[in-house]
């Protein structure tokens, strides 16, 4: 037997305010439909926690088996799936897509899917513990101190702490593999690419340098030498072998100058 509990601030029979929270525990499949359907309809943020299964498709495929997690589906078209573990989301979707609900004999079933490209993200929860949809807004934006905005304006001003001799041209510079942070000259006259960074980066920021750099040699001269540059704090052990592996370059630059 489920549970349900509205909350606008404890004046059951009162007109709920707009930030009221639905919430309801241990709900059957059709119960926590009904809870979720009415939080996407209102621009709710809507989150469910239960023993459930993961799986993806889109770009590439992933599955994960039954376990307790935590489901958090955004008024913006986010979705992210927490477990107990770790501050980064075990699966996820990007803001822009458009989640549903369904039941599926003993299972609820939420599926959250963007055609450009194309991927969805199906969670199906074998018994959902708790579900709660809340509507609010947060009119404040965040200032953030260390963006990599920073760290592009301290190159800009100092473009020697890249190295002795650097000459920024462009930034945001187009190509075919997408926006070059900093496009620029070394003192010998060669072309370098520097992708930056605001915190410890792994092997997929090494990728993506190493696109830009694939992408401009393709579209410049045959014999023109592009070197590719990653700035960040720091990189992993994987990052560092495999910055090795493609001929590309590493520095340790921090946006806020320590």
């Amino acid at each position: 037997m489920s549970k349900d509990e509205p909350t606008d601030g404890g004046k059951r029979g009162s007109e709920p305010s707009p930030a009221a929270a639905r919430t309801r525990t241990d709900p059957t499949p059709a119960e926590a439909a009904e809870l979720v359907r009415d939080g996407l309809d209102r621009d709710a943020l809507v989150t469910l926690f239960g023993r459930c299964t993961v799986d993806y498709e889109g770009r590439a495929a992933s599955e994960l088996g039954p376990g307790d997690r935590h489901l958090m589906l955004k008024p913006d078209g986010a979705a992210l799936v927490h477990t107990d573990e770790g501050q980064q989301p075990v699966n996820w979707q990007p803001p822009g897509c458009e989640h549903n609900c369904r039941t599926d004999g003993s299972d609820f079933v939420v599926e959250s899917h963007r055609s450009t490209p194309e991927e969805s993200l199906v969670v199906r929860f074998s018994s959902v513990a708790h579900a709660a949809a809340f509507a609010g807004s947060d009119p404040e934006s965040l200032e953030v101190v260390g963006t990599e905005a920073d760290l592009k304006e301290r190159i800009l001003s100092e473009p020697g702490l890249v190295e002795a001799g650097f000459t920024p041209l462009a930034t945001e510079r187009e190509t075919p593999a997408g926006a070059v942070d900093i496009y620029g000259k070394d003192d010998d006259g060669r072309t370098v690419v520097l992708e930056l960074k605001r915190r410890r980066v792994g092997p997929d920021a090494v990728g993506q340098l190493d696109r830009y750099v694939e992408a401009l040699q393709r579209d410049l001269h045959a014999d023109v030498e592009v070197r590719g540059v990653l700035v960040a704090p720091s990189v992993t052990d994987r990052a560092e072998a495999l910055l090795a592996e493609k001929g590309l370059e590493f520095v340790s630059l921090t946006p806020g100058g320590e």
